[in-house]
């Protein structure tokens, strides 16, 4: 999926979208302006992505299908032969406005394939699947058209929470208009919408408290830096034959951080320095050693929880890093050790923290929570006082004050056992460099899809920092 934009741009609810609208339509717009907008906005785009010679408009009885009819009356200006399909009549005033404009022939769904294939069936209010009759209709003609283009969302597919609510075909290009939704940015949906292209529409500033994740910048150090103006960095590591997760850790956070010590206890020294050169290994057996290691080395940042077990020790660490108010990234076991309590971890929070779960762990840690992910990371976040990045092909990443980013520069090769521990790695890395939790969360968790994109088939955690050096030089 490719997103046009240089800039982050704000993700609406099917809600937050309705009142914008009506903002704007309050202050004196007419509703049918702002369908002629995105009727325009969509022939341009089709236009710029694939000129048909003949298109089909599948158009629904309500405000998509206005937008429907409006996209027809301009195809056909612009002299492509244009057929309209519809189970029915309009039934809003604008709808019948715009329907009335289109001086065509109305079809229904038996109608013949085109070029190409416009879904204006339904857009952001729909809460069930489509019925039978039209769901057949679109699979046929969609499947049967060169491009197919759906218009604000692909029909059958949620708003809020990118749920398909029955069959819905994939799509070549969709066209948001006036926002992304978060079914734009959130799988299954997001697969559903090929190109996406935002639409302008005129609806003013928007809530930007949650956006996609774009492509982050990387300061450049100071010409008089050394390796610990860079940040320094100390990765707790578990037991005999459990060092491999923390490893990974240490190693990403190497190509950020100036320096990165791994904390290992003393019967792991060995196996660890026989698999270590870069990283500095230190002995750290209880958390009396890991403060007097954080007051020697003063490090900016630290991860736990990686392959860091769950006896005693590990909970003596983790509760350690916690009290040290030091940037920390809790991964893996620290989930664990906090299972079914996130007050304890909310009390115990002393500094800027990174949560980074996959979706087990975020269900082990704060249970069974309503929502989509948006909701449920955002909710997590303010309840822990962390930022909360909640792992998934989309990726969603909370800070405690209500931001959200969400993220979709991934590819599924990242899907491979140690990938979680190379990104925790890498936005320690980034904490030691001087970010904030939530900067370094969503530069880390850009970076760590890039490594994906550029890794393709066949990647490995072992792989992926060998792909660090050229990421990182292309931003």
């Amino acid at each position: 999926m490719t997103l046009t934009s240089c800039d982050p741009r704000p993700v609406l609810t099917a809600a937050e979208m309705r009142a914008a609208e009506a903002r704007v339509i309050a202050a004196g717009t007419p509703a049918l302006d702002l369908m002629e907008r995105a009727g325009a906005a969509t022939v341009a785009a089709i236009l710029a992505f694939d000129p048909p010679s003949s298109a089909v408009v599948l158009c629904g009885p309500g405000n998509n299908g206005g937008d429907g009819y409006v996209v027809a009356r301009l195809l056909a200006a612009a002299g492509v032969a244009v057929r309209v399909a519809t189970s029915g009549p309009p039934r809003s005033d604008p709808a019948r406005a715009a329907a009335a404009a289109w001086d065509g022939a109305v079809e229904y769904f038996d109608a013949e394939p085109a070029t190409l294939c416009v879904d204006a069936l339904y857009g952001t209010g729909l809460t069930r699947a489509l019925p039978a009759p039209e769901a057949a209709a679109l699979a046929r003609l969609a499947g049967a058209a060169r491009t197919s283009v759906a218009l604000d969302l692909p029909s059958g597919a949620a708003s809020d929470d990118g749920a398909l609510l029955g069959e819905v075909p994939a799509f070549d290009l969709t066209v948001a208009f006036g926002a992304l939704k978060p079914a734009h940015l959130l799988e299954p949906a997001r697969s559903r919408c090929g190109r996406i292209v935002v639409a302008d529409v005129g609806l003013g500033p928007l809530d930007t408290s949650c956006t996609d994740n774009l492509r982050p910048p990387l300061p450049t150090p100071a010409a008089d830096a050394h390796k610990y103006t860079r940040g320094h960095v100390i990765v707790l590591g578990g037991g005999v034959g459990r060092g491999g997760a923390a490893r990974l850790s240490a190693q990403a956070a190497l190509h950020l951080a100036g320096a990165v010590t791994l904390g290992v206890p003393g019967a792991a020294v060995i196996e660890n320095a026989a698999r270590l050169d870069s990283p500095m290994l230190r002995r750290v057996d209880d958390a009396e050693a890991l403060a007097a290691l954080i007051s020697a080395a003063r490090p900016r940042a630290l991860v736990a929880g990686p392959g860091l077990g769950t006896h005693a020790r590990a909970a003596a660490l983790i509760d350690g890093s916690l009290a040290s108010g030091v940037p920390l990234v809790l991964d893996g076991d620290a989930f664990t050790h906090f299972a079914g309590d996130p007050g304890r971890l909310a009390k115990a929070v002393r500094g800027p923290v990174v949560l980074t779960p996959h979706e087990g762990e975020f269900a082990r840690l704060f249970g069974d929570r309503p929502g989509n992910r948006i909701d449920r990371a955002r909710t997590a976040a303010a309840l822990t006082g962390a930022v909360v990045v909640l792992k998934a092909a989309d990726t969603v990443i909370a800070a405690p004050d209500g931001r959200v980013r969400i993220n979709t520069h991934a590819a599924p090769w990242l899907a491979t056992a140690g990938s979680g521990d190379v990104l925790a790695g890498i936005i320690a890395g980034l904490l030691a460099g001087g970010r904030d939790s939530f900067d370094a969360a969503c530069a880390g968790v850009w970076l760590h899809g890039d490594l994906g994109v550029r890794g393709g088939p066949g990647l490995t955690a072992d792989a992926m920092h060998a792909l660090l050096p050229a990421a990182l030089a292309a931003l």
